[in-house]
């Protein structure tokens, strides 16, 4: 099975792939707002401190874990101990899922992408991206039949994600993160540039920035900070157990994880910056206060920017493509890595061909995204997306930690990765996984549970039933689907223990 698996051409292919994923839409629309609403440069300290208490320690036990047991997130786990398989499992149903929406997402951005040359959207963003694009419905059980281009662009996603799947690690995902990610930092880079240097951009430079130290005092804010290291470096999604593993025996996993941790919020911090200065621009140009622009996640690029784009005249063409492209690269790599958290696992179980498995998925996901294609779209998007973001990503890193920390051994996976780091991890760093991380996701948990059962996700916009259905349903149907898969038969010697091979 081991000489079967793929493998990474180069290490700095390895590393363009997990910055590939964890560079995703959530750092160029939701990261910004995060800084800004959290007490601006105040914001810098408590992300720094998630970074280095859980962010980082949590990549290395991930990568570690993945490269010692040399498996996806399923093999690896029925490897180090068979009763926790299902945990394995869970992060992969779980990233199927959100490959399902995501999908939809990189469509609306394409569909933009062809906008941006004529700016179609006009002037009230707001109602064509609302009323034309989507043409949203009244709610989650008013399907409003099928919204044909999206239904297009979720078809090209698709058909993008199974060719490259299809030609395997180092020849297909490897090959695209080297091509994409430099060109999506050349044209971040670019959009930065000329974001602060529009006029006004200091306007929204300086609230970003200007540090507002009570905020560091409310544990909320903290909250969020450890909240969006978690989701950004793509962590208990089974995405970097599955990527490591794809890794020669001697490599320095250590040393990968700072790189990919820095990247993240290196790429990060740009985004804030170009976002912001934008913003300014529109605030000054509307004679608004900045507050009445800043915005996150669909809203700020869909609605927002386009309105940005057509203030800046004709060059706004030109930024409103760039923009657009640089969405849909930041997306195209992490639904690759997604595709491949599920692919591997599934490959891994049956020791069905790679090409076989990757086609099935294809297919199977293409026809549950075309749901995402109607006037319901955006509230399935919208309930499922909280609900497996709340219950159930946070819930398997709380598990990851305590399981590997505790029952597999944390001392055992630090000392795999400094036996073939050249830069070694403390002790510092079991501190870190048995007791810190988990106490905070702990509590991150309980408070996700209790705010939802005294405030139900939307403030009372959704029906009961739709939050039961769409939320509590798929996140119970992952479970099931987790649990069930975990007792099915592996192939003939696939669980070969491979525990005592020493890496020199």
């Amino acid at each position: 099975m081991e000489e079967n698996r793929g493998q990474w051409g180069s290490k700095i292919g390895f590393i363009l792939a997990v910055v590939g994923s964890a560079v995703g839409l959530g750092n160029i629309w939701r990261y910004p707002y995060l800084l800004y609403s959290n007490g601006g440069g105040a914001f810098l300290v408590p992300y720094f401190i998630a970074l280095f208490t859980a962010g980082i320690p949590l990549v290395i036990l991930e990568y570690g874990f993945g490269h010692k047991f040399r498996g996806s997130g399923a093999l690896s786990f029925a490897r180090a101990n068979k009763k926790f398989e299902w945990l394995g499992w869970w992060p992969s149903f779980s990233s199927f899922i959100i490959l399902t929406y995501y999908t939809m997402i990189l469509s609306w951005a394409m569909n933009f992408l062809t906008f941006s040359f004529g700016k179609t959207w006009g002037a009230d963003t707001n109602s064509f991206f609302f009323n034309d694009f989507l043409q949203v419905s009244s709610g989650p059980f008013d399907i409003g039949g099928m919204r044909w281009a999206i239904f297009i662009g979720i078809t090209v996603i698709w058909s993008f994600n199974w060719f490259i799947s299809y030609k395997g690690v180092s020849g297909g995902i490897e090959k695209l993160n080297k091509i994409l990610l430099p060109m999506l930092l050349g044209i971040m880079v670019i959009i930065v540039i000329k974001g602060v240097t529009l006029p006004g951009a200091s306007v929204g430079l300086n609230r970003l920035f200007t540090p507002d130290w009570s905020k560091v005092k409310e544990l909320d804010v903290w909250i969020d900070a450890y909240g969006q290291v978690f989701f950004s470096l793509s962590l208990a999604m089974g995405i970097l157990i599955t990527y490591s593993s794809y890794l020669p025996k001697k490599s320095d996993i250590n040393n990968s994880a700072f790189m990919t941790a820095f990247a993240n919020s290196g790429f990060e911090f740009l985004c804030a910056i170009g976002v912001f200065g934008i913003l300014g621009f529109m605030a000054t140009a509307q004679g608004v206060p900045i507050d009445e622009v800043a915005s996150q996640s669909i809203g700020l690029a869909f609605v927002v920017f386009p309105k940005v784009f057509s203030l800046m005249g004709p060059i706004g063409t030109l930024f409103g493509v760039l923009f657009f492209v640089s969405l849909v690269f930041a997306g195209l790599t992490s639904s690759i890595s997604l595709m491949e958290a599920f692919v591997s696992a599934v490959t891994d179980k049956t020791g069905s061909s790679r090409k076989k498995v990757v086609t099935i998925t294809a297919i199977v996901g293409y026809l549950v995204s075309v749901m995402y294609a109607t006037g319901a779209g955006l509230y399935f998007l919208d309930i499922i997306d909280a609900f497996i973001n709340s219950f159930s990503i946070v819930v398997v890193g709380l598990l990851e930690a305590i399981v590997i920390g505790w029952v597999v051994g944390a001392d055992k996976i630090r000392k795999h990765t400094n036996s073939v780091s050249i830069y070694r991890i403390g002790k510092w760093w079991e501190f870190m996984i048995k007791f810190v991380t988990p106490a905070i996701l702990i509590y991150m948990v309980a408070s996700n549970i209790i705010n939802e059962f005294n405030n139900p996700y939307g403030g009372g916009s959704y029906p009961t039933s739709a939050l039961i259905l769409f939320g509590w349903g798929v996140v119970g149907a992952i479970i099931i689907f987790a649990t069930l898969t975990s007792r099915a038969k592996w192939k003939d010697g696939t669980l070969e223990d491979i525990d005592n091979e020493e890496v020199a």
